[in-house]
């Protein structure tokens, strides 16, 4: 057993070349052979996302606080609240983030392939950003 202390684990700045905005990531797990999964808390400030970027075997988000947004490709912007959780399968295109008000924080679970957890696209375009999320 590893117990691994709250406070022990310091916050990282997320990279801004696969983010826009002000994004800090503060790890739960990271994989340990034979595992492949990891976990981490991020928090997007105001305005912040993700690129787009696809996970090779999917990933699953649980909202913790805030208010946020996330969008697949080709689908409609929804809006993401505390106790929501998403999936999103194996190399489907998407983004999420932070609503332009309010920050959200989530934690993000995925595996590794190959020693890749992720393939990081493009920016979002304010115009994706922007549109009018649904309240479904």
């Amino acid at each position: 057993m590893e117990i691994s202390r709250a406070g022990t684990r310091p916050s990282e700045a997320a990279n801004s070349d696969y983010f826009t905005g002000q994004v800090r990531f503060d790890p739960v797990t990271r994989p340990r052979d034979p595992a492949r999964h990891a976990a981490l808390v991020v928090t997007f400030e105001p305005g912040a996302r993700t690129n787009w970027h696809t996970h090779p075997l999917g990933q699953t988000l649980f909202v913790l606080s805030g208010a946020g947004l996330a969008q697949t490709e080709g689908g409609p912007v929804h809006r993401l609240r505390p106790g929501d959780s998403v999936w999103f399968p194996p190399n489907q295109k998407h983004w999420h983030g932070a609503g332009p008000d309010t920050a959200m924080s989530h934690m993000a679970i995925q595996e590794a392939e190959d020693g890749r957890a992720a393939d990081w696209l493009e920016p979002v375009s304010d115009a994706d950003y922007n549109s009018p999320p649904t309240d479904d």
